[in-house]
């Protein structure tokens, strides 16, 4: 392809490697949205850093981060040799952490950027490939709200959607707020005509995303901000399910259970992160709420809301945890009957108070701690999966849930409750996006079975959206890079199409 003045169009091709939260995730379509709309394409699944463009997308929660991020970046160094023109680039908690350390650890790396900034990626790799040296840019404070950016939404039925970023808590565990900074706030507004512009594309299902989402109108002065947010949801015609994560015990207030209650497509669904069930291990965390309160909040939930199912996150073997205080976990288990829980092993948090605590645990007693949580986590999960049996649900048709649908020649995809369903593929066709009704006939403790006939079968505008997205792809309109050219120009590759595949507060 050539310019009317002579210039070659070269098509390159990216890749953005995730790692971490909803948070991650949700930046990475908008990284991926910024080299689209700078004319780059999206290197087939499966390229494994064969691509022009690399992009990791890193976090910083978890202890070996950084060894899983080199270990990454060795294995491209090769294939960057052998391949002139390609850039790497790293961006995320991890880059904002670490900063000239990456490219004196991985020197062939283009381009460094940090949480507040990634936007400016585009450009820094075009000044990367023009001045022939990494650049490394990395902001201290927000410069634009990201949701201004660009964006290539995952799918084409579901979208997450940011009230807020930052965080004020101050968590021993957690280092995400020295990374993302303090909490700031959409303006109702905003966040509203996005939801709106998004319903108008098709889109049926909507996650509301905060590093602590109920905490959203502390930084506009109004405690009920988050419950008036819910309600003006309910409002929009088209919307027909709304979710949120992830929400801090602290700021889980009465009016939010109401809004929940009342508003029929804000879904019957709770993810609240607990982290431990003792008193003494909270204060330590520096959480603040105690068990009694937070077992009480999820007794007014299931108040409220009969059929809801609710998540949590668990932290086993924070420094100092002793039997007594890990025989609290298990109790506040046994009362709040999760669906289901993330539990994890402590591990160091590299600038986190908690790194630096006494009492750490030896890995072996965490182990040992860990196992019989998730033992008695499953057997709860699997009891509260097997009361769906005989229920009648409305399933949104999922992409890429099911991992063996086409050996079992059936569908998947979300309750309104967002358990995983698998179900019968009816007659007639059915997208990701469209919505059944279907009998669950069967519970295991990660996922609930409707092996009858499929029931009504009801196509969606976000099945339109699904099917417009996956028909014939436009041309690729290609990175200018001023060549010229003489002669016929060379064809383009094809383009690709196609999707890719939770930091709690």
């Amino acid at each position: 392809m050539s310019t009317e003045s002579g210039e070659a169009t070269v098509v390159k091709t990216y890749e953005v490697r995730t790692y971490g939260c909803q948070m991650n995730v949700h930046d990475s379509e908008r990284l991926s949205g910024l080299l689209e709309d700078a004319g780059y394409v999206r290197a087939p699944q499966g390229s494994d850093g064969d691509a022009d463009v690399v992009v990791f997308n890193t976090c910083a929660v978890r202890e070996n981060a950084d060894n899983k991020l080199y270990g990454n970046l060795g294995r491209l160094a090769p294939m960057k040799t052998k391949r002139p023109g390609m850039q790497i680039a790293v961006g995320g908690c991890l880059a904002q952490k670490d900063r000239d350390t990456i490219v004196d650890r991985a020197p062939w790396v283009d381009v460094v950027f940090g949480t507040h900034n990634i936007g400016k990626l585009p450009v820094l790799l075009e000044r990367a490939r023009i001045q022939e040296e990494a650049q490394i840019e990395i902001a201290e404070s927000l410069e634009a709200f990201p949701s201004t950016l660009p964006t290539r939404r995952e799918s084409a039925y579901a979208a997450w959607v940011s009230i807020s970023v930052g965080c004020n808590n101050t968590c021993t565990f957690c280092i995400v707020p020295a990374l993302r900074g303090k909490e700031e706030d959409r303006r109702p507004g905003d966040i509203l005509a996005e939801v709106e512009a998004l319903v108008a594309e098709g889109v049926s299902e909507i996650t509301l995303l905060g590093q602590n989402v109920n905490a959203y109108g502390s930084d506009l002065g109004d405690r009920e901000a988050f419950s008036k947010l819910l309600r003006a949801c309910g409002a929009i015609e088209g919307l027909e399910r709304v979710r949120f994560t992830s929400p801090h015990p602290r700021d889980f207030t009465d009016d939010v259970i109401a809004a929940m209650a009342e508003t029929p497509n804000v879904m019957p669904q709770l993810h609240m992160p607990m982290q431990s069930g003792s008193d003494t291990i909270l204060k330590a965390m520096r959480r603040s709420y105690r068990q009694e309160r937070f077992l009480g909040i999820i007794e007014k939930v299931r108040a409220s809301i009969p059929h809801a199912a609710i998540s949590t996150d668990i932290i086993v073997g924070f420094p100092g945890e002793t039997e007594e205080d890990f025989q609290q976990t298990m109790h506040a288990v046994r009362e709040a009957r999760f669906a289901n829980a993330f539990t994890f092993q402590y591990s160091k948090r590299p600038g986190t108070p908690a790194a630096d605590m006494e009492g750490q645990i030896p890995k072996e007693v965490v182990q040992e701690r860990y196992m019989r949580l998730v033992a008695l986590q499953e057997e709860i999960s699997w009891d509260e999966n097997k009361k769906q049996v005989g229920r009648t649900l409305e399933v949104m048709v999922a992409e890429g849930e099911g991992r063996k649908d086409g050996a079992t020649h059936r569908l998947s995809g979300r309750a309104p409750d967002n358990r995983l369903v698998h179900f019968t593929k009816p007659d007639e066709e059915v997208r990701p996006g469209d919505v059944v009704t279907v009998e669950i006939t069967y519970a295991a403790p990660h996922h609930l079975l409707a092996e009858g006939p499929t029931g009504a079968v009801r196509l969606t505008r976000a099945g339109d959206a699904w099917e417009k997205r996956n028909a014939a792809p436009a041309q690729p309109k290609g990175v200018l890079l001023g060549i010229p050219t003489l002669g016929v120009p060379a064809p383009l590759p094809a383009a690709v199409s196609g999707c890719a595949s939770p930091a709690s507060s």
